[in-house]
């Protein structure tokens, strides 16, 4: 491999070039505030699982701990007298949990679970009628999803396998085209009641055009959710702006808040007086100026915020970690780490390219130039290669033997996820990795090629 810089990248083929990349990265520091998981000999593994599941940063335990502390020494009191007051704790992440997904602050609230949020959302927003009544998604949608908009259409009496609408790629290609989408809106959009989508699909690694989306779905009358499981934390979004109708998003992957935390809600603020919307009611979504009249409120009257959509009081342990973790995508803003998103991932494809595992285009990047690629490569990699069309992820379609090869990589101290039946999904994440992490990894994926 030449070490002679490409004339349309930049980037070269060495080792010094990786080092020289990490010495010029101003996010490098950051790398020291997380805890690195360790192998045998006691050196970092690669970890390049930020997708599935983040690390810990340094300042979690501290969080937390101030948590306990107050608990041990205030118990009850602490509600209202602790450092950080456990009553009103979900408004501390308002403005960052906005900030962060392109928001007014009113219009995020933390709570429950991903799926439980999408339940929630659908029953305010899901409202079939003979005319109007499928749900959209895209092609391998994340599971969970795919379970709980199929339930929901069971529950209001429907055949799922008659109105759940998939979005398909072309014959051949791996990602969907934005203007398929479009057509395919143009086409059922009368029929459309809920365009329910991934942000970024977690397959893939694509990222949707979600502005286009949004308005060519509000323009059919649709209402329009996102899950955002991988693009909070992950790309820069812009909710209201985009007018999206509500969105749910977990934040133990990108957003570093450790296993099962409390997940993200949006609801744009048109919804937030529209008394119409069916709604599950819970004590913490009632206006909070009459919250503690218990039983002497016999009546729900939700606070006109996303807020409304609270069912029970915040989990303060696991937002405890989410404060320490908002505080670090305050200091570092999206603007940067989507930079640096898009130096890793187009590294790492540069890499890939200049060991010969040129991928077969597909999707979107169908029209981007591209080499040829050898008919015998055991790689390709699915991911769009267009930046903007992709997160900190790149997945690799293995053609032959690939958990065999999803073994060699552990076994060199590199933690990536494998799904079935071929697909090794690879995430450098800006926070903590590293070039020359990219570097290495290439080097072993070209010792098993």
């Amino acid at each position: 491999m030449s070490a002679h810089p490409s004339a349309s990248t930049g980037f070269r083929c060495d080792e010094s070039f990786a080092r020289e990349l990490d010495l010029a990265d101003p996010l490098a520091r950051r790398r020291d505030a997380f805890h690195l998981p360790l192998r045998g000999d006691g050196s970092p593994a690669i970890y390049f699982c930020g997708n599935s599941l983040g690390l810990q940063p340094r300042t979690v335990r501290d969080a937390i701990d101030q948590e306990l502390e107050d608990w041990a020494r205030l118990a009850v009191d602490a509600h209202f007298d602790g450092r950080t007051p456990w009553y009103s704790y979900h408004e501390v992440l308002r403005e960052s949990g906005a900030r962060l997904v392109g928001a007014l602050p009113g219009e995020v609230v933390h709570m429950n679970g991903l799926t439980v949020n999408l339940h929630l959302m659908m029953v305010s927003f899901y409202r079939p009628t003979p005319q109007r009544f499928k749900i959209l998604m895209e092609d391998a949608s994340f599971p969970s999803d795919t379970y709980a908009v199929r339930t929901q259409l069971r529950f209001h009496g429907l055949d799922p396998d008659s109105a759940l609408l998939i979005a398909r790629p072309r014959e051949g290609e791996h990602t969907l085209r934005t203007e398929d989408v479009e057509a395919l809106l143009d086409r059922e959009g009368e029929r459309i009641a809920l365009v329910l989508l991934g942000g970024v699909n977690y397959f893939s690694g694509q990222v949707f055009d979600m502005e286009r989306i949004a308005r060519a779905a509000r323009a059919r009358g649709c209402v329009v959710g996102f899950d955002l499981a991988h693009a909070a934390g992950n790309v820069p979004l812009r909710l209201h702006d985009w007018g999206v109708d509500f969105a749910a998003w977990c934040t133990y992957k990108y957003l570093n808040c450790g296993p099962g935390s409390v997940a993200g809600c949006f609801v744009h603020e048109r919804h937030h007086r529209d008394a119409s919307l069916p709604r599950l009611g819970g004590w913490w979504g009632n206006d909070p100026s009459t919250r503690f009249r218990m039983h002497l409120n016999r009546e729900f009257v939700p606070v006109a915020a996303a807020d409304a959509w609270q069912l029970s009081n915040p989990p303060i342990l696991s937002m405890a970690a989410l404060k320490a973790s908002l505080a670090i995508f305050d200091e570092v803003g999206m603007t940067a780490l989507r930079e640096k998103s898009g130096k890793l991932t187009g590294y790492l494809q540069y890499l890939i390219d200049r060991a010969g595992w040129q991928p077969h285009a597909s999707g979107e990047s169908a029209r981007a130039e591209v080499q040829g690629s050898p008919t015998d490569a055991r790689y390709e990699v699915i991911t769009p290669r267009e930046e903007r069309a992709r997160g900190c992820q790149l997945s690799i379609l293995v053609h032959d033997r690939p958990k065999e090869l999803l073994h060699k990589l552990h076994a060199e101290g590199v933690v990536c996820d494998f799904r079935e039946p071929n697909v090794i999904r690879v995430a450098p994440v800006p926070l903590y990795n590293t070039y020359h992490e990219v570097w290495r990894f290439a080097q072993v994926l070209a010792r098993h090629a």
